[in-house]
């Protein structure tokens, strides 16, 4: 499948991680040459690549490069080299599931002590940007099969092919849908403070021939109320064992008004990003980012002087608004922990280990 889906932000170069600076769209189309772990690091926690999949897949790659480093600093002692690489990786963004996980996975690679770790974590990489890409068709076309009656929906922040290893998973649904004929308005909050859905959710649609209609956060709700949107499509940083979905901060809000209206909710994320490690949102740690993100717009002020702001980047939802989770391996209609446990139990994220 190929129609409403051309764009890719991470890409592999042999020696060096590429990543397109989402910082910059949709003005500027600039490539990030990462050589280092370190530098891989640095570009996920300052956003130039963002959303739960292609963080997981960009650490993944800084795994290789991290595996290289180590084995040119110290070629018999590596394993001690690369765990400290690997966790200045996972620390880059605490809230995103699929960053750990990723890494969980390329540390299990290295069991057996494997005389070329490199060659083995990039073959690993591969497969996790591979399989993530195949998860999001699948998803694309389960959640597409859910819109019954032709009509518009909604989104929040990006959750396309910038936030993935392509397609998207709540872009994704959208892409399908659009293709399928049942999806006839799409709608995107602005998103801000950092205006994923107005930047890089506009851009990329519109890349890709399908319209959209852009709006003020605020205006989700009166929006709702009009009747134009049946389902309100968002994806997810990380869902919980009970089914609660942390997201981008506003979705909490997006949930409520939604079943007030009587529109339906529908979450769209990789099993990658299912965490039945984590009991309820509770426990989940809010990443909050630097207040200035909220006081300036495009490094012009725009608060008055002497205000303080609380940036949360995002919000929980709590599972009992959520009509619908959608990840690769199927549906699960209001999710609880008793729906999450049939769909996912006894398949818990291993905790990182002492050594790789």
């Amino acid at each position: 499948m190929t129609d409403f889906d051309t764009i890719r932000p991470v890409h592999w170069a042999d020696d060096h991680l590429a990543l397109l600076d989402q910082r910059l769209l949709p003005g500027e189309t600039r490539w990030l040459r990462c050589d280092s772990a370190d530098a891989v690091a640095d570009a996920i926690r300052a956003m130039v690549v963002r959303g739960a999949p292609a963080i997981g897949i960009a650490a993944a790659f800084g795994a290789v490069l991290a595996a290289r480093e180590a084995v040119a600093a110290a070629p018999t002692d590596w394993r001690g080299h690369l765990r400290v690489a690997l966790e200045r990786l996972e620390g880059a963004r605490p809230t995103a599931v699929n960053l750990r996980w990723a890494l969980q996975r390329q540390s299990a690679r290295l069991e057996g002590d494997p005389p070329d770790p490199a060659s083995v974590l990039l073959a690993e990489a591969e497969a996790i940007a591979t399989e993530d890409l195949a998860a999001n068709r699948r998803m694309g076309e389960l959640g597409a099969a859910l819109i019954t009656k032709p009509g518009g929906v909604l989104t929040h922040c990006n959750t396309g092919s910038l936030a993935t290893a392509g397609y998207g998973t709540a872009l994704g649904v959208i892409r399908s849908g659009w293709a399928a004929g049942c999806i006839t308005r799409v709608f995107a909050d602005e998103t801000r403070p950092w205006l994923q859905g107005a930047r890089l959710t506009a851009w990329e649609l519109l890349q890709d021939g399908i319209p959209v209609e852009l709006l003020a956060d605020g205006a989700a709700p009166a929006l709702l109320r009009t009747g134009a949107v049946s389902w309100v499509i968002v994806g997810a940083d990380r869902v919980t064992a009970n089914g609660d979905v942390a997201n981008k901060i506003g979705t909490y809000a997006l949930a409520i008004a939604a079943r007030h209206h009587d529109v339906g909710f529908m979450v769209v994320a990789p099993r990658s990003t299912v965490d039945m490690a984590t009991p309820d949102g509770d426990a989940i740690t809010i990443e909050t980012r630097d207040a200035d993100e909220l006081l300036s717009l495009g490094g012009q002020r725009v608060a008055a002087p002497g205000a303080g702001a609380w940036n949360p980047v995002f919000d929980v939802t709590p599972a009992a608004l959520v009509d619908a989770l959608v990840t690769e391996q199927g549906v699960v209609h209001s999710p609880d922990a008793g729906r999450m446990a049939t769909a996912f139990g006894g398949d818990a994220p291993r905790a990182m280990p002492d050594a790789p």
